[in-house]
């Protein structure tokens, strides 16, 4: 999330027959409808209660699923602090998860953030352990971390089916060594994604490999990014991108200032030229609608939908709504999907076939 730390004041091995979905052909083809719920565990610890329709106390992840999610999304931090909000999500705590909501029959992605706390456009820091790490070092240490993770995962049974490796990261990751400036130092910023992407294929070549950036309805953004990766012959899967019109044109004190309508358009038309371009599956890895707005929220989720499956031959893999269970007592964050009394809001019945 690019506004979320100012926001909230700075959050034995498995054969594929066992895992989640994997490598999905266009025959048997099922659009990932999906949410990062990694606040889920500590909003749970905290003593947060989830209710259903009929006011009946029910499981978050459980709730998700009734209302069309097949998919899990999952970030991960290197040392994180205990800090309610911007601390967890720990290797272990995302191990845990994972088996949890891939018990519950949903797929998953794991969000690599190579940083202690939230990493986005405007925050890349390096975990504490790696700061004074040369780079060279800094490459063993993406590798390592993101192959222990996932080696984790795999021994506890789950093998996801997608791995993002970075997280919206247009102005690259690991500051400075992997930092974009003048649009210089693409290179390190290459090889660093490289080992993410190594790591990630040593665990299972089948598993995606995810390169996110946001403002998915920017073109000349993506064009920009992604033509600089492939001409620094950076290996992935996926393009990913984040869609929040909310902060599209955003001005503290006016909600919704620029409507999804405005821009719609133009991510579905990015999403095409993507996949012409590159010849890469793409996928809208984080959406989100402010929590007042229901009915504009339930459309704009409505039409990303729309779309997504209007990329052809079913290269737009699917939509995750970025921590819709963050009900904004608990969270601060105003773009969760929930209500105050601890039920969905009705915006997520978008998700519903």
């Amino acid at each position: 999330m690019s506004i979320i730390t100012s926001l909230i004041n700075s959050c034995t091995s498995a054969q594929p027959s066992e895992t989640i979905g994997l490598l999905e052909t266009s025959s048997n083809f099922t659009l990932s409808k999906g949410a990062d719920v990694s606040w889920l565990t500590q909003m749970e610890a905290t003593g947060y209660t989830f209710y259903d329709a009929d006011g009946s106390k029910k499981d978050g992840l459980q709730l998700l699923k009734e209302m069309g999610m097949n998919t899990i999304r999952l970030r991960v931090f290197v040392n994180p602090s205990n800090d309610k909000t911007n601390g967890h999500c720990s290797p272990a705590e995302t191990v845990a998860m994972a088996v949890r909501a891939k018990n519950m029959g949903m797929r998953i992605m794991i969000d690599f953030h190579y940083s202690d706390t939230w990493a986005d456009p405007a925050h890349q820091t390096k975990p504490t352990a790696w700061a004074s790490h040369t780079f060279e070092e800094l490459k063993n240490d993406v590798f390592t971390h993101t192959y222990d993770v996932l080696k984790a995962l795999k021994l506890a049974g789950v093998t996801p089916e997608w791995v993002q490796v970075g997280n919206e990261i247009p102005n690259g990751m690991l500051w400075p060594e992997g930092k974009i400036e003048n649009n210089q130092n693409w290179n390190q910023l290459a090889t660093l994604l490289n080992k993410g992407y190594e790591a990630t294929k040593a665990i299972n070549s089948s598993i995606k490999v995810v390169v996110h950036i946001d403002q998915g309805n920017d073109n000349g953004r993506f064009r920009w990014f992604f033509d600089n990766i492939k001409n620094n012959n950076v290996k992935y899967d996926v393009i990913g991108m984040s869609y929040y019109p909310y902060w599209l044109g955003y001005e503290a004190g006016k909600e919704n200032l620029k409507d999804y309508t405005v821009t719609i358009a133009n991510l579905e038309q990015n999403m095409k030229d993507m996949v012409s371009r590159y010849n890469k599956e793409v996928m809208v890895v984080e959406v989100g609608g402010y929590y007042t707005l229901v009915q504009n929220t339930k459309d704009m989720l409505t039409d990303v939908i729309k779309a997504v499956k209007a990329v052809p031959n079913n290269k737009g893999l699917g939509v995750i709504y970025w921590e819709p269970q963050g009900e904004k007592s608990w969270s601060g964050y105003p773009l969760n999907a929930w209500q105050s009394n601890g039920k969905p809001s009705p915006a997520l019945n978008a998700f519903k076939d």
